[in-house]
């Protein structure tokens, strides 16, 4: 077994938190039992997870979205205080990994999205590997946007919903960010990308794909965030060997 602190710190190092300025708390949000022997990981650190790591007995659960959000009500109530009790009652640690985890030049979200479909990565749009938010590069071929729409359902297992532009064509260039950023499309969109790939989908980006000329897929805040963690895990796995078990809670967003 190793220590928490050990963990944590290898962590932190490999994944440079530090540098990020982010909406939550990164790293141990939650303290536990010392000796970590079983790291249970999951996307969200919601009730059904943790209860699937006190059946298991984990010493520490590993997650991309964890607890005390930007502007969140800071009362300890309700469904807050239900997990949190869930979490000290079992002394299970809580540690989580927001934008770091997205970032990371291999095991972060963006990097393991696109090793699942088949993307050769060129580069960030808006930094360097291992800090931007905004990957490029290109598919295994040259596809239409419904043959790329195709093959990230076939590869995440859920139906993406398409937006066509009337204005792109074939996809050659692609451009993507898990999870919430839909709003990057203007990004993208600007470095001259053909396709953008994120998670989720607002009103207004209908509207700004079709008139900015680049196609969009919402493949699903969850479903595109799945990796990073589990990747994460398999890390500690070599470096510290751990159990590592990832429980993928379903979630439609």
């Amino acid at each position: 077994m190793t220590t928490c602190d050990d963990l944590v710190a290898a962590c932190e190092q490999e994944l440079a938190s530090a540098r990020f300025k982010d909406y939550t708390v990164n790293g141990l949000q939650v303290s536990g039992r010392e000796r970590i022997g079983r790291v249970m990981s999951g996307v969200t650190a919601c009730q059904a997870l943790l209860d699937e790591a006190v059946a298991w007995q984990a010493d520490l659960v590993l997650v991309h979205h964890g607890y005390f959000w930007k502007n969140e009500p800071v009362n300890i109530i309700g469904m807050k205080r239900r997990r949190l009790a869930t979490l000290m009652s079992h002394d299970i640690n809580l540690l989580a990994y927001h934008l770091p985890l997205d970032a990371h030049a291999t095991l972060g979200n963006n990097a393991t999205l696109a090793g699942r479909l088949g993307f050769r990565v060129e580069g960030c749009v808006d930094g360097e590997l291992g800090e931007g938010l905004i990957w490029h590069g290109t598919p295994a071929e040259p596809m239409t946007p419904q043959r790329l729409a195709e093959h990230v359902g076939e590869r995440l297992s859920r139906t993406p919903l398409l937006v066509e532009s009337p204005e792109a064509g074939e996809v050659r260039r692609v451009a993507w960010c898990t999870g919430g950023a839909q709003d990057m499309i203007i990004q993208a969109a600007e470095a001259g990308a053909d396709a953008f790939i994120s998670g989720e989908i607002s009103e207004r980006t209908t509207h700004l794909a079709r008139e900015m000329g680049i196609h969009y897929l919402a493949a699903g805040h969850h479903a595109t965030e799945r990796y990073g963690v589990q990747a994460l895990g398999e890390w500690l796995v070599e470096r510290f060997g751990v159990e590592h078990r990832f429980v993928d809670i379903d979630n439609p967003a």
